[in-house]
């Protein structure tokens, strides 16, 4: 291999600190591992790989800041790069007594995201609602029963039978976490990850629940309850936050209920407003009346002006959909101007008469 300067391989000035070696090698090395997919150059690990053994010791920093890279094929038994290249070296004190662990460096390509502690999490559970269009505007209160893993009601969660105590996980000696170790083409690799057995709580019960079994959640029957706020829209959704599925030593998951509002046969939508049709007589709307009208709040009585115009919208104040404490929006009242169809002789000669009028 061509002689390298590694300090242009890691990317650092000749007076780094081993906390900026370091850092830049952890960069690099997610960057170009060969199975990281996104990007991994074999070639290109090598020589970062080579390049960090000799900086982050500093005996073999200052030989190499002395003499070159000369020295370095008697450090790396068989060779710089992967040629007798231990991996299990990362995890403790390895390569000159620089320590770190190698989940810290490619948790990210493993996933196993080293010994950075990551809170388990349930699954989210997302659901239709149906409300009638009154509901939608006005809001309503209610309840869907769903089958799902929740935390068990006779321990609590704990997996521990009432009144017991709790030992030391003999596993995990109690750390909540165990080593796996793993052999791969590129070397030994060692992962931490939770202890099966105490669930990451390093603790167990002497007697362990006899509803959940020990693991501190069960499938079953829940009731939930909904609560539908004023002037919800078609398709909006509503987070019901840890009311997801439960998972055991962690949070539960969240619910997601999608709300679906039914349209209404005389009643729409627009905004804040609600919108409806009023058929009148042509008569009532050159004359002006009084009408018996439907609103969501009850029955009201309307007036129509005189010489009202087809099409012509009304609004009724506060009648539409509420936007916050003591606000809502307007109720939009579109006329429609009924033509008659069959005129007797009286009406049509009265008619013409008003044809007469200029009317």
């Amino acid at each position: 291999m061509p002689h390298q300067n590694y300090y242009a391989t890691l990317g650092v000035e000749k007076n780094a600190s081993k906390d900026e070696i370091k850092k830049a090698f952890h960069k690099l090395a997610r960057k170009y591992h060969p199975d990281n997919k996104a990007g991994g150059d074999e070639k290109k690990f090598k020589e970062i790989n080579e390049a960090y053994q000799v900086l982050s010791n500093e005996k073999r920093r200052a030989e190499y800041d002395t003499y070159g890279q000369a020295f370095a094929g008697s450090g790396f038994g068989g060779g710089p790069g992967f040629a007798g290249f231990d991996f299990s070296g990362f995890n403790g004190q390895g390569f000159g007594g620089v320590e770190f662990d190698i989940g810290d460096i490619f948790g990210d390509i493993f996933g196993g995201g080293g010994g950075r502690e990551r809170t388990k999490r349930g699954r989210d559970i997302s659901i239709d609602l149906e409300v009638s269009f009154k509901d939608g505007v006005f809001g309503t209160d209610r309840s869907v029963l769903l089958t799902k893993t929740s935390p068990c009601d006779s321990c609590i969660g704990t997996g521990a039978a009432t009144g017991t105590t709790f030992t030391k996980c003999v596993t995990c000696n109690g750390q909540g976490r165990v080593q796996e170790t793993r052999n791969s083409f590129f070397g030994t690799f060692t992962n931490v990850k939770e202890c099966s057995v105490c669930r990451g709580k390093g603790e167990v019960p002497k007697q362990v629940c006899a509803v959940c079994r020990g693991a501190g959640v069960v499938r079953k029957q829940e009731e939930i309850a909904i609560k539908i706020p004023p002037g919800m829209q078609d398709g909006e959704v509503i987070r019901l936050s840890q009311m997801g599925e439960a998972i055991s030593g962690g949070i539960s998951g969240d619910l997601y209920v999608r709300v679906h509002v039914s349209k209404h046969p005389i009643f729409k939508r627009e905004g804040k407003n609600i919108v409806t049709t009023l058929d009148i007589k042509l008569t009532d709307a050159l004359l002006g009346t009084e009408y018996a009208l439907e609103t969501l709040d009850g029955p009201i009585t309307f007036k129509v002006p005189a010489n009202a115009s087809f099409g012509e919208i009304l609004r009724i104040r506060n009648k539409g959909i509420p936007t916050g404490p003591g606000k809502r929006g307007d109720l939009l009242v579109k006329i429609n101007i009924r033509l008659p169809k069959n005129l007797s002789k009286k009406a049509q000669k009265l008619f013409e008469e008003l044809k007469k009028e200029g009317i």
